[in-house]
């Protein structure tokens, strides 16, 4: 009975994480929450996950990755992106190689979101399109993080798991035999054909907006000066540039939809309009009406230099997601003003103050120069303008680079362990002032750790209620005519089906028990089988929802759904042609 209770936990685990409209911490911890009620798992040991030694070292690297960042390095990198030359090919390669190496030792989100920027500013001064960049950097970044332990979370879960069964888990750069040759090889591959398979999305010529923004939904206030007082609709339409559009109209607090071309405009009307960025600002030069979005800050603003404008893209798990700026009371919790909301699958027709933010919309916010980007950062957003590279101090570089070093050093020479290691880095880092102590729990991505933290009891519970097994048993008999290496290839396919679908840091906790047991019935090593699930959690290539950093550039590269499929599924063939002889090579059954 606890065997189909598990069964049917997981199954429809899996269907909520499938679906995505229930964040995928949250499915977790109703998975949690049902076994430990139904008494499957104990209620004293439900959340052990924790503590358990993986989330530890997962939160201490995500400390520490934006601690790198904070400390110049990728900026350093980054400086020297502008003069590699003008020719895409070039640039195509020079910025996987890097968010690939970067992605290798640091949060490999974090590593594309600083490049993104760079690599779209080079994509627009050169007349390129940035969608033909975005892809090869995000594939790049899932290759690179399958390289070293601390490259990815699958990793770390894999090592634990190895600890469990072995005593000694993967040390630092065991993932590296097999990983580095498998990111070559798919490094090769997007950076000469792959980039190709990719279509080739609509980009603007400017310099000025990093990002394809083509539909701003904003409002402007009519006052006594506006030329449009007193005109109607209609002659507006035909006054003001091609590229906006009036989709409504507030009178007196109330809402006048699609307004007819005769309605007239009085003073106090504010007009709804649907315009890009260059559009939006010569209508409101033009026509002497006033942005809505804070009158005191444009008062303050008139004839200084101090408030900026700035976009920003809204990023997954972000706390922006499922909120409107009035519900966040945007203006006083974070000092700016939300002018204009851009968002591609769907128009967006209602005040901006109640549109509820999503993954990938594009925001257009007003602040004071000095603060914007500290705004930006605490809601989790990337800022898309074009800016300055900011230099650490090279004392601060350095002295983070030494540091991270040292870390690595002591894992691998078996001193300390990983999540010891990593986490007594992220206390130097915080100590040194190289992170700021209000950044120190905001770099951690907390609905990777609940995910972790959630699951780890629910994949014991998969294993201790013979779950595994049985499902083992299914695998072994299908597959019994067959070598073990074919078994080990089916595995890995399989793991990279699942990583497409739902969280690969999941994918691996239930996919980890498996490969164990599939290993030991067949009495061969088990760790070819677990680095098989290790490669295959990191292989997300198919859609956009498998990884952040696939979802991260689809809307900055303009992707659809099924681009991702075009270069992803030759890739991951790849990755198995050469992924499987290498496991049993460095790994022998």
């Amino acid at each position: 009975m606890s065997q189909v209770i598990v069964f049917a936990t997981l199954g429809a685990a899996l269907l909520l994480f499938i679906w995505g409209k229930v964040r995928y911490d949250i499915v977790a911890l109703l998975a949690l929450l049902f076994l430990v009620i139904m008494g499957i798992v104990p209620s004293g040991e439900a959340f052990s996950g924790f503590g358990h030694p993986a989330v530890i070292t997962v939160a201490a690297v995500l400390i520490v990755s934006q601690a790198l960042q904070n400390s110049g390095l990728i900026d350093v990198i980054s400086k020297f992106l502008d003069v590699i030359g003008k020719k895409l090919i070039v640039q195509i390669v020079m910025l996987s190689i890097i968010v690939a190496v970067a992605s290798a030792f640091m949060n490999n989100i974090g590593a594309l979101a600083i490049l993104m920027p760079v690599a779209i500013h080079l994509a627009r001064k050169n007349g390129h399109s940035p969608s033909h960049l975005l892809m090869p950097m995000a594939f790049a970044s899932l290759l690179g993080g399958m390289t070293t332990l601390i490259g990815t979370p699958p990793n770390i879960i894999i090592a634990t798991f190895r600890a469990d069964i072995a005593g000694e888990a993967f040390g630092m750069f065991d993932f590296s035999r097999v990983g580095v040759f498998v990111a070559l090889a798919g490094l090769v591959f997007m950076v000469s054909v792959g980039w190709l398979l990719i279509p080739k999305r609509k980009s603007q010529s400017s310099d000025e907006d990093m990002f394809d923004i083509e539909n701003y939904i904003t409002e402007v206030k009519v006052i006594s000066k506006s030329k449009v007082k007193g005109k109607t609709i209609g002659d507006v339409e035909k006054i003001a540039d091609a590229d906006v559009v009036i989709l409504g109209m507030v009178r007196d607090k109330k809402r006048i939809h699609a307004p007819s071309v005769s309605q007239d405009i009085k003073t106090d009307d504010i007009l709804i309009l649907e315009a890009d960025t260059d559009s939006l600002k010569n209508f409101v030069d033009n026509t002497k009406t006033e942005l809505v979005g804070g009158k005191k800050f444009h008062k303050d603003a008139k004839g200084s230099d101090d408030i900026s404008i700035q976009e920003a893209i809204v990023l997954d798990n972000s706390s922006l997601e499922g909120e409107t700026a009035a519900s966040l009371r945007m203006r006083s919790r974070y000092g700016i003003n939300l002018l204009a909301v851009s968002r591609r699958d769907k128009k967006i027709r209602q005040r901006i103050d109640n549109v509820r933010f999503k993954t990938g919309d594009v925001l257009l916010l007003q602040g004071r120069s000095i603060n914007i980007n500290d705004a930006i950062t605490s809601m989790q957003c990337l800022p898309l303008a074009t800016r300055d590279l900011s230099i650490g101090k090279k004392r601060k570089t350095f002295f983070a680079l030494s540091v991270f070093c040292i870390s690595i050093f002591l894992v691998v020479a078996g001193l300390l362990p990983v999540q010891i290691a990593f986490t007594l880095a992220a206390v130097t880092m915080v100590l040194s002032r190289i992170l700021h102590i209000k950044d120190l729990y905001t770099s951690i991505d907390w609905p990777v750790i609940i995910l972790l933290g959630a699951m780890i009891p629910v994949g014991v519970a998969f294993e201790t209620t013979g779950g595994a097994m049985l499902l083992t048993e299914q695998i072994i008999t299908l597959g019994q005519q067959y070598p073990p290496w074919v078994l080990l290839a089916a595995l890995l396919v399989i793991t990279m089906f699942l990583s497409d679908l739902i969280n690969n840091a999941a994918t691996v906790v239930l996919m980890a028990p498996i490969a164990i047991n599939i290993a030991n019935e067949l009495g061969v090593s088990v760790d070819p089988f677990l680095m098989a699930v290790a490669i295959g959690g990191s292989c997300a290539f198919l859609t956009p929802i498998g990884h952040q950093s696939n979802t991260l550039v689809m809307g900055p590269g303009g992707y659809k759904f099924g681009d991702y499929w075009r270069a992803g599924l030759p890739l991951e063939i790849i990755i198995v042609a050469v992924g499987v002889p290498l496991l049993l090579i460095f790994w022998p059954l």
